[in-house]
């Protein structure tokens, strides 16, 4: 791609992502540069402690959390301890995931960069100061069996918070760096703030700390407008938090803070969500983000008895619901591991893995539907009873077959088959180029992988292109075509020359028993074009991909789960009973069992046996899995 050419890519890609937002981008840079933004002069006093007392009516019925109490965690995965286990508050700015600190962390926010501060992937000095410790600490100082262990977690959740706001003064060091980050912290706080009932009358520490934060978030809300993506929707609950916590105990700034905070989560929800319950984040990880953060507004607003969200907000917020709810496996919690996946979980109050979304799920059915999404998962049940939600009585459950228009999805389910199919549809930039990637889940068991993200800033020396790969489409169930990908990569997070898709159809019955066909097609930047239908059946599934319009070569990549696949013969690939076959109506040029790469949790990737198919002219490809009783 030559310079002319890239430069009007990115006018159009541009101009796609709106003008306001860009405004919004270039002030929010100037005023830092200039220095005239509020949040990088005048910070405000340190905070100090205690932040929490005993909580007068314990809940030793409930069962704490033991992930960042008993071990650290970050993205989801259990960690080694550290130099003095969990008796000591963890070094703030050192990486999680390469044990490297930020050089000169005593400087202003913006000094630091995000993919230069030394330690790798910034993520990985975030984590811990996302509070999740905090929910843990609340849980055990509400829970814990006896009265000695409650009064050593009600120590341990007052030191850390002391710690953390030492060796964080506001305005300094990488953990201010960010409105989002500051955010999460808020609404842990005050989540744990609710399980320990000191809403009404905190410590005094508390609602400083607390005032700190708001401080820093509202400054820069606008960049996290410019985003169209979760930063938005957290810096506003974080604000409506915050600022009707500050309001209710008649401290200055709260009703202002707690105003603007309502109207840009009631404006995010209208703008970011589609009817059909689709997010501008095309994640299902994101997706989740969204939805706790929304559960976490709608759970404080009935706290403090304020006047409900709009009839809106609470539509997409259940069109949200039933999204999530959709994709996720009943059984085992599980979803397709579908765009970007950062290992974010904000309503970490039961020790389930990270991948399974039910607690989530059930979460927001409660509130947003007021029923319970699962009747038979006893962890999604604990999320309500320890946020003190009563399980509403009526069941919902919302597995279906359905077209995503807003979002741009196929979603196929018969009998314990899931299949979706990813279609061109944006209104908002793109992660990934995952063009007709096809997921595919066989009774709780992903059959057909979507990659993941592994990490947005990828450190050590094995020469990869990490960020090339896991946002790329060799990374997906779809066609590459000439080696490069469906859309031109633009920045590190940004794709352009956002395709459009033709030849939808369904997800509808056919003409076999308990079967469902769908299909959509997209014609790319530089004129190659690809049409996919797929058949599924409870016991079966083929997909019919035609291709044309590339110079060289189109590849067809099956992601299979690990196992010992072994070639048949020239068309099949077998592994126990489970027998892959590809057929082509053109000669093909190779047929290989490639090893590639998965990330179901961030900052970690392991290997997965790949099917490539090769051929050299417009033809069409025809791929068959029988799933044996």
């Amino acid at each position: 791609m030559n310079s002319r050419h890239r430069s009007l890519l990115l006018l159009r890609t541009a101009w796609a992502l709106g003008p306001l937002n860009i405004a919004r981008v270039l002030l929010y840079r100037l005023s830092v540069r200039c220095g005239v933004n509020r949040a990088v002069r005048r910070p405000p006093a340190a905070v100090a402690g205690p932040f929490f007392r005993a909580p007068e009516h314990p809940r030793p019925e409930l069962t704490p959390r033991q992930g960042w109490y008993l071990w650290p965690e970050a993205f989801g995965l259990r960690l080694p301890p550290w130099e003095g286990a969990m008796a000591t508050p963890p070094r703030w700015s050192r990486s999680l995931i390469t044990g490297k600190a930020v050089a000169d962390p005593d400087r202003p926010w913006w000094k630091i960069g995000d993919f230069d501060a030394g330690v790798g992937d910034i993520k990985g000095v975030w984590e811990a100061s996302r509070y999740d410790w905090v929910l843990a600490a609340a849980q055990q100082a509400l829970a814990a069996p006896d009265q000695d262990q409650r009064e050593r977690a009600l120590e341990r959740l007052n030191h850390w918070l002391a710690d953390a706001a030492r060796a964080n003064p506001p305005w300094f060091g990488p953990n201010w760096k960010c409105g989002q980050e500051a955010s999460i912290r808020v609404l842990h706080l005050a989540m744990a703030a609710l399980m320990l009932e000191q809403v009404a009358a905190p410590e005094p520490g508390l609602p400083a700390l607390i005032a700190a934060h708001l401080t820093r978030i509202a400054p820069t809300l606008h960049y996290a407008l410019a985003q169209d993506n979760n930063h938005g929707t957290s810096e506003a609950a974080a604000l409506f938090v915050g600022g009707s916590w500050l309001a209710d105990l008649g401290l200055p700034g709260g009703a202002a803070w707690e105003r603007r905070g309502r109207r840009w989560l009631e404006n995010r929800a209208a703008r970011l969500i589609g009817e059909d319950g689709s997010f501008s984040q095309h994640s299902v990880t994101y997706h989740r983000v969204l939805l706790d953060t929304l559960s976490m507004a709608e759970r404080w607003r009935r706290a403090l008895g304020r006047r409900p969200f709009s009839d809106r907000f609470l539509r997409r917020a259940r069109a949200a619901t039933a999204w999530l709810g959709n994709l996720t496996d009943p059984g085992t919690g599980d979803a397709p591991n579908l765009g970007a996946n950062d290992g974010a979980r904000f309503v970490p109050l039961t020790d389930t893995d990270y991948r399974d979304f039910r607690p989530s799920v059930q979460l927001a059915t409660a509130l947003f539907a007021d029923a319970r999404a699962y009747t038979d998962c006893p962890a999604a049940d604990e999320v309500l009873a320890w946020l003190d939600l009563p399980p509403p009585a009526r069941h919902q459950p919302w597995g279906r077959s359905v077209r995503y228009p807003d979002g741009g999805y196929l979603v196929a389910r018969t009998g314990g088959v899931l299949a979706l199919l990813r279609y061109p549809r944006f209104r908002f930039r793109p992660a990934q180029s995952d063009l007709l990637h096809l997921d595919l889940w066989l009774h709780g068991e992903n059959l057909l992988r979507d990659a993941g993200t592994y990490s947005y800033n990828p450190a050590g020396d094995d020469g990869a292109d990490w960020n090339g790969y896991f946002p790329g489409a060799a990374a997906h169930n779809t066609v590459q075509f000439d080696g490069r990908d469906q859309m031109p990569r633009l920045g590190r997070f940004l794709f352009g020359a956002w395709p459009s898709a033709s030849g939808l159809q369904g997800p509808e019955e056919s003409g076999e028993p308990g079967g469902v066909t769908m299909a959509a097609g997209y014609r790319d930047w530089r004129g190659a074009e690809h049409h996919r239908t797929a058949l599924v059946t409870p016991n079966r599934l083929t997909v019919v991909d035609r291709v044309a319009g590339f110079r060289q070569r189109a590849v067809l990549r099956w992601r299979l789960p690990p196992g010992d696949w072994q070639w048949r013969d020239d068309r099949s690939l077998v592994c126990g009973r489970r027998v892959l076959t590809v057929e082509a109506t053109v000669p093909v040029l190779g047929r290989r069992l490639a090893e590639g790469w998965e990330s179901r949790y961030y900052s970690r990737k392991t290997p997965l046996p790949v099917v490539e198919v090769e051929i050299g002219e417009a033809g069409t490809l025809t791929t068959e899995w029988a799933f044996p009783e």
